[in-house]
């Protein structure tokens, strides 16, 4: 899977500490210039649906489930590698002190309808749910949330950076 970014949070003055990886799968889901996105009230941000990869599944069983679990997804199919982003990120639990996360995007189809979700306690309490919403106005709306808000979470980068090139690669390609 080609690499699309390695991004080390700047609050990191090295990689050499204490670390672990965390495997996620992320899944792009268009419908014309709409993209399937998980808004999150608690960081005002839209993000891929799509989380970690648990132990016993490669990716394509990760995001399966997640793509079920956090939008609904029914018959997901023609599951395609885009890209693998890396990330390097402070972590303060557990005796280590950074998280390396890898990130494995790709791009699929699913059925019009929605299904029932099952969110995580925490997914719930940060008021996380799955929308419809124009690829430029996803953009638009996380360069504000980055410029303007003190309450950004750490993933709003990666997911601006993966928005603008499904912007640019596969927009640019559906017309």
């Amino acid at each position: 899977m080609r690499l699309l970014k390695s991004s080390v949070h700047p609050s990191l003055s090295s990689l050499d500490q204490s670390s672990f990886l965390r495997l996620a799968a992320r899944g792009i889901i268009l419908k014309g210039e709409e993209v399937l996105m998980l808004y999150t009230q608690r960081y005002d941000d839209y993000t891929l649906p799509g989380g970690g990869i648990d132990e016993g599944e490669n990716q394509v069983e990760g995001l399966i489930r997640e793509l079920t679990e956090e939008t609904g997804a029914q018959n997901i199919r023609n599951v395609e590698a885009f890209g693998l982003y890396e990330e390097f990120r402070p972590w303060y639990k557990d005796g280590f002190d950074v998280m390396q996360m890898k990130s494995y995007c790709y791009t699929c189809e699913i059925d019009e309808e929605l299904g029932e979700t099952s969110l995580e306690d925490y997914e719930v309490k940060n008021g996380m749910k799955a929308v419809w919403i124009n690829v430029h106005d996803a953009i638009k709306h996380n360069l504000d949330t980055i410029k303007s808000s003190d309450k950004k979470g750490m993933s709003i980068d990666r997911e601006t950076f993966l928005l603008l090139l499904i912007r640019d690669e596969l927009l640019a390609v559906s017309k």
